[in-house]
């Protein structure tokens, strides 16, 4: 299937991280053009100027995505320079390490909030300017991204697990109110994912990766390109009646017991 996206404007948050990256490249390819937004101006910069050269209609606009008016700032930068958003893609996330995964009674309340402010919040602050823009135009399609873990929760993670499932609620909260403009929402909850975080958490010891990779089936981590494609999917004329759906791409992680008993 070949979906093509031409004269789109797709914003995507998290833009320079592995997954964000893979969807920035994703949508090029398809023939849309990409805002894309992160914190960091020096990395935001290195991956335009990378995607410009290979050809790519990007440009990176420097934003905070828990601070409200910095999205309403990011999106009228975006209007200003392309008329119009078509796609949004929340993709910024954070989590702990693994120092800081604790329990409830003994989580950071500092860390709580710093999650729960980008990971959920985030959504909510970036979602709304841009709402606005597509009501005006008449159509629009939003993809959150949450995480398996706010489907089934893990422990000592107690901020990420509440904010990624605020993020599947609050998905299907947006994709009731917003049919009547027209406008698609859509979660994407991915699982173990092969970027360079995960790598030095779980997969640079073998002992360790062997422990993750007995509870997935297909007894390997995913590809960001492979989360990058469902956003694309869910982007184009083919995902046309789909609308507060939850895609879980995780290899069968949960769906059920993967190990012999």
């Amino acid at each position: 299937m070949k979906i093509d996206l031409s004269g789109q404007v797709a914003i995507v948050t998290g833009a320079y991280g592995g997954i964000g990256e893979a969807m920035c490249r994703k949508y090029i390819k398809a023939g849309a053009i990409v805002v894309a937004v992160g914190r960091d101006v020096q990395k935001g910069k290195a991956l335009e100027q990378q995607l410009k050269e290979e050809g790519g209609d990007i440009k990176f606009i420097q934003g905070d995505v828990s601070i409200k008016e910095a999205m309403v700032e990011m999106c009228a930068k975006a209007v200003e320079a392309y008329g119009k958003i078509d796609i949004l893609v929340n993709n910024a996330g954070v989590n702990v390490g693994p120092g800081d995964r604790k329990y409830i009674h003994e989580f950071s309340d500092e860390q709580w909030h710093r999650i729960i402010n980008i990971d959920l919040n985030g959504v909510y602050y970036c979602s709304k300017p841009v709402i606005k823009e597509m009501i005006k135009h008449g159509k629009g399609k939003i993809i959150n991204i949450s995480s398996v873990v706010g489907q089934v929760p893990f422990r000592n993670q107690c901020a990420f697990t509440a904010a990624k499932a605020g993020v599947i609620n609050l998905t299907k909260a947006m994709a009731i109110e917003l049919a009547d403009f027209n406008i698609q929402v859509n979660c994407i909850c991915p699982g173990s994912t092969m970027v360079p975080g995960l790598k030095d958490l779980f997969y640079n010891d073998e002992k360790t990766a062997e422990r993750m990779l007995s509870h997935i089936p297909m007894h390997r981590t995913g590809e960001p390109d492979e989360i990058a494609g469902a956003t694309i999917f869910l982007s184009s004329d083919e995902a046309s009646y789909i609308t507060g759906n939850i895609m879980t791409i995780d290899g069968g992680w949960i769906a059920g017991y993967a190990r012999d008993f």
